[in-house]
């Protein structure tokens, strides 16, 4: 859901306040190639928090009335997207089992029947595609920002990534804890030297309840399963409104905002043959023709192709 036309703006217990992107040397590995916080933005400097993936007890209320489907907003989609993770913060090393596990994740949802749930989506360059190729990772031990802007993390990817791409996707994983704030991730964009990216944010969600999609099957510990679930959501948001001029309806709703936390099978299996509990994503063709499973507020157009 966007931030700064719609009005989604929470108060805080407390003032925030924005930390800096540290300059230190970075340790970089590449493989291959309740009251939540304010979300501070100010649209005249940085892009807004798009796609929030609200916390399972604060998200908003589907609008009810009128059409329920999203709309094009005259803007391109992501035909493919080139998915390099960044993992920020003291603590990640590559021994990780988060490392290896959302490498696995990525892989084998490129060309999954989930990835497909959003190929009806079209833009000015064409139609959304179930590709994505995974390159790899960055692993900077500086002290992590939070969440709460954009250009706090937009700046991350630019310092990271050597070499960025205009269909690059670029998740930043951090290792602070969600605390108060009532999101788990969003994604938004931006550019690095010229260069339009699309980038993620995602708290540390280990033993965090309200952002824990509770995987009983898959044997993931819980905070991969976490992070696995919020990174579907932000992920297919991201190819079908990478840049504010894409699809979502009349509330800013994307289509992983319409499905949160609402699961129709205890698991989905990808392309890879891996598992993972990941909720489903709107489809308006699934809505118009009521063969999709209901959203939170009974609306049947959540799709995960399992």
């Amino acid at each position: 859901m966007k931030l700064g036309r719609f009005l989604l703006k929470f108060l805080a217990a407390g003032t925030l306040s924005t930390v800096a992107v540290l300059l230190q040397p970075l340790s970089l590995h590449a493989q291959g190639h309740s009251k939540p916080e304010v979300l501070e933005v100010n649209e005249a400097h940085e892009p807004p928090l798009m796609g929030i993936h609200w916390a399972r007890d604060l998200r908003p209320a589907h609008r009810r009335g009128g059409s329920a489907n999203m709309l094009w907003h005259n803007g391109a989609i992501m035909n493919s997207s080139a998915v390099t993770l960044i993992f920020w913060g003291r603590s990640w090393s590559s021994s990780d089992a988060k490392v290896s596990g959302l490498e696995s994740f990525y892989t084998g949802f490129s060309n999954s029947n989930y990835a497909k749930t959003s190929d009806e989506y079209t833009g000015t360059n064409g139609q959304v595609g179930p590709t994505n190729s995974m390159n790899g990772y960055f692993i900077d031990n500086s002290v992590a920002s939070g969440g709460n802007n954009t250009s706090t993390i937009l700046a991350e990817v630019c310092k990271v990534i050597p070499n960025p791409v205009s269909n690059g996707y670029y998740p930043v994983y951090t290792d602070v804890p969600r605390g108060n704030a009532g999101y788990c991730a969003w994604h938004s964009y931006g550019s690095c030297g010229g260069v339009p990216v699309q980038f993620g944010f995602f708290f540390d969600l280990d033993n965090d309840p309200g952002c824990d999609p509770a995987d009983t099957q898959t044997g993931h510990p819980q905070g991969l399963a976490a992070l696995a679930n919020v990174s579907a959501h932000e992920l297919s948001e991201t190819r079908t409104d990478p840049r504010n001029g894409g699809w979502y309806d009349a509330a800013g709703n994307e289509n992983g905002d319409k499905c949160a936390w609402t699961f129709n099978v205890p698991y989905v299996s990808f392309s890879d043959g891996s598992k993972w509990k990941v909720q489903g994503e709107w489809s308006n063709n699934a809505y118009n023709a009521g063969t999709g499973y209901p959203n939170s507020s009974g609306q049947r157009g959540c799709l995960d192709g399992h």
